[in-house]
């Protein structure tokens, strides 16, 4: 449990970026959660939770919406039991049994076949919702006067003059430049997610590392192979698209998009809800670091009827035209593992001149 609030634990409240000269007198309005983790996220979108898996059954462990922990004894202390034990209370057991990921080619990369995902360990998996990273994406492009346009096939976005009053329609940023970028964002939330945790490993005197050796489509379940259901998350093939679109898990962590939104305006109202509604990072009544939490989160900038308007054109072209959104990226994405072991000290004896461990490994028996 220590290592895996050190990957994607809650931190306390996030601080809002409180600062652009075209929003004063009120604030940016960028992140998509109030509470921190352990790990950095762009604008504070947040859009990645925890999944993993170990000789008892596959896990999801949600925390992107976590409210502050209120973790402290009597003296104003941490209590690191009660800590954890609100973490732990928040685990979703998906399924009985390690998570199946033949060491095969299709699934593994075979110089990880005799280590990765072996009984005894843990495999820990961040995966981001990369439809709404998108979607935070473009609303952050909208905040800032900013569109796209579908490089790709050349052509403006159908109807986004009806915006120039928000945006500069004359000079509006590739579609396929903005995916990488949503992409890059997000692949360095879930690589130091991983990153943190590896750190932890080493404190706590445990053998690991992190690594992207195992195929994401398979772990996620999106293989083709029944033998291989992974986590079970639901995706889309199509003969243009080289690899399926993975779109998200039923009632546990949906995408951004259809088919767990009827449309792309759903979407962008579900973003608004997240960002605004109760618990919100610019909902008046969220709690905060703030000596005046209520002023400051209530004075952000808000989303109008029009600003929305504007998001969900641009996110339901890109959904009419390509059939998928994003386009270009997953809708949702995972690269990244972090696995869990005890150290076989003896090899290291055996093959490795001294220091080939730390002495939290080789005290890591006594310690634990």
């Amino acid at each position: 449990m220590l290592l895996l609030t050190t990957v994607g634990g809650n931190t306390g409240w996030t601080n809002l970026i409180p600062y652009n000269r075209h929003y004063q007198p009120q604030i940016p309005n960028y992140a998509g959660a109030a509470g921190g983790r352990t790990f950095p996220s762009s604008a504070g979108f947040h859009t990645s939770d925890l999944f993993f898996t170990d000789d008892t059954g596959a896990y999801y462990l949600p925390t992107r919406d976590m409210a502050s922990t209120e973790a402290s004894n009597s003296e104003n202390e941490l209590d690191l039991n009660d800590y954890l034990n609100k973490h732990r209370s928040r685990i979703v057991k998906l399924s009985d049994g390690r998570l199946n990921i033949p060491a095969s080619p299709l699934h593994m990369e075979m110089h990880n076949e005799w280590c990765a995902n072996v009984p005894g360990s843990t495999l820990i998996m961040p995966v981001a919702d990369l439809a709404q990273h998108m979607l935070l994406t473009l609303c952050y492009l909208v905040q800032n006067g900013a569109c796209i346009f579908d490089d790709i096939n050349q052509r403006a976005i159908p109807g986004i003059e009806k915006f120039k009053d928000l945006v500069d329609v004359e000079n509006p940023y590739p579609l396929s430049y903005v995916e990488q970028i949503a992409l890059t964002e997000t692949t360095v939330e879930i690589s130091t997610s991983c990153y943190a945790g590896a750190l932890m490993l080493q404190a706590m005197g445990l053998g690991g590392w992190m690594y992207d050796g195992i195929n994401p489509i398979s772990v996620l379940g999106a293989s083709g192979d029944p033998e291989v259901p992974g986590f079970g998350f639901s995706s889309e093939t199509n003969s243009q698209w080289p690899v399926p679109n993975v779109t998200g898990l039923k009632g546990v962590f949906e995408g951004h998009c259809p088919p767990f939104f009827p449309d792309m305006r759903s979407a962008v109202d579900a973003v608004t809800k997240r960002k605004f509604g109760d618990a919100g990072p610019f909902n008046a009544n969220t709690n905060g670091p703030y000596k005046n939490s209520s002023k400051v989160r209530g004075s952000a900038a808000g989303h109008n009827e029009h600003f929305a308007e504007c998001v969900a054109l641009m996110a339901q072209y890109v959904y009419d035209t390509f059939g998928r959104f994003p386009a270009t990226v997953p809708s949702i994405y995972a690269l990244m593992y972090l696995q869990a072991h005890k150290l076989d000290t003896d090899f290291y004896d055996k093959h490795f001149e001294a220091g080939g461990y730390l002495k939290t490994h080789a005290n890591h028996h006594k310690n634990w």
